[in-house]
């Protein structure tokens, strides 16, 4: 969809300011006639963009559309199923998806996206309690679901069953798998600055990355590359369907100011809803890259983007740094920089599997290079 932004105005930006006005942060709905996108509007756009862990520009694009239409939905305002091929979205999904993992039903995290997997989970609720196991919250499973909620204490029961699953899966990396995403390819070039294409210097990188990674006997995979653009939604589904154990997505950022730089690391956090595996990850690769390179720590952040939403694995994106800034560019056009990057990030995949015990300073831990 082409973003709706400040000065403009019709029926899209009436329903979207009527969605603000219903998750109160908006107070007044002019008629359609007279709806425009106005300084109140972008302010209460922005206030839900960082509310919802996603990109804070004040505009309505696609995932800022979604996460608005979804955002009204309380639980029991519908009747949740699984839709294949479109399954229901809103907050309403999220918070049945919370509700069963607290009540220690196997999900992988609250992505508000009602999928087989929550209603595999909803169906073993059901069964559980002596309901009709059909996967359909209706009023009899929502009944049941408020009697035992006011038992459930809270917390982060998800943390603990994360963990025992890394752990469980030992130390070594061979046999792993994990899907590499190379932050564009095909004819999305990325930033283009001088000449250089972020496409070709991620690539790059990744194919670095995929190289030491299969030295190990790590089970690798490649979402697209020069000659393959596939959209978001297919290189998350292509790591579902490989049942991927980790997904790595590899960008460099641009900035209209010359003097940002830096790397920053990013994972799915929105709200109370997080990937506690994927925090963890974000945090390992970001002080890995930031000590072995020197380069301006930007730190970690939870967010909702699609790419980290949609996979079922814990995922991380990587910004190694922006290719507007002249200092990191010429560091980033460096092969030996870029093989310094990549050992950085199998270190940080190495140190998520280790016990604590065992886990080195940043830094300082080396790994094999890739035969030539």
């Amino acid at each position: 969809m082409q973003p709706l932004r400040r000065g403009d105005s019709g029926t899209a930006v009436a329903e979207v300011r009527t969605m603000l006005a219903t998750i109160g942060l908006l107070d007044n709905i002019a008629p359609v006639s007279q709806s425009h996108f106005d300084e109140a509007t972008e302010l209460a756009i922005r206030h839900f963009q960082q509310r919802r862990g996603l990109s804070v520009d004040g505009q309505v694009g696609r995932e800022t559309y979604v996460a608005l239409t979804g955002a009204h939905w309380k639980l029991g305002d519908r009747v949740l199923a699984h839709e294949a091929g479109q399954p229901l979205v809103g907050d309403d999904v999220a918070e049945l998806q919370t509700q069963l993992l607290e009540l220690g039903f196997p999900l992988t995290r609250p992505d508000g996206i009602f999928a087989l997997a929550t209603a595999e989970a909803l169906r073993d609720f059901q069964r559980d309690y002596g309901l009709i196991a059909d996967g359909i919250c209706g009023p009899d499973t929502l009944r049941a679901l408020r009697q035992l909620g006011r038992r459930v204490v809270g917390g982060r029961p998800q943390l603990l069953r994360d963990q025992i699953a890394v752990a469980d899966s030992g130390p070594n990396l061979l046999g792993k798998r994990i899907v590499l995403d190379a932050g564009h390819g095909g004819p999305d070039a990325g930033a283009v600055v001088d000449g250089i294409r972020e496409a070709d210097l991620v690539w790059e990188l990744t194919s670095r990355l995929e190289g030491r990674l299969s030295a190990l006997g790590v089970q690798t995979w490649f979402t697209r590359g020069p000659h393959n653009g596939a959209s978001t939604e297919q290189r998350a589904q292509l790591a579902n369907d490989v049942g991927a154990d980790l997904l790595l997505s590899i960008h460099l950022d641009a900035s209209p100011s010359p003097r940002a730089n830096g790397v920053a690391a990013y994972y799915y956090g929105a709200g109370v809803s997080s990937s506690t595996i994927g925090e963890r990850l974000a945090d390992l690769a970001q002080r890995e890259l930031v000590a072995r390179t020197g380069m301006l720590d930007c730190r970690i952040h939870g967010k909702s983007w699609s790419m980290l939403r949609l996979t079922r694995m814990p995922a991380v994106r990587i910004e190694v740094g922006y290719l507007s800034s002249a200092e990191d560019r010429a560091k980033l056009l460096d092969p030996l920089y870029r093989d310094t990057m990549a050992e950085g990030l199998l270190v940080a995949v190495q140190r998520l599997y280790l016990p604590l015990g065992d886990d080195p300073t940043t830094g300082v831990m080396r790994m094999p290079a890739a035969a030539h």
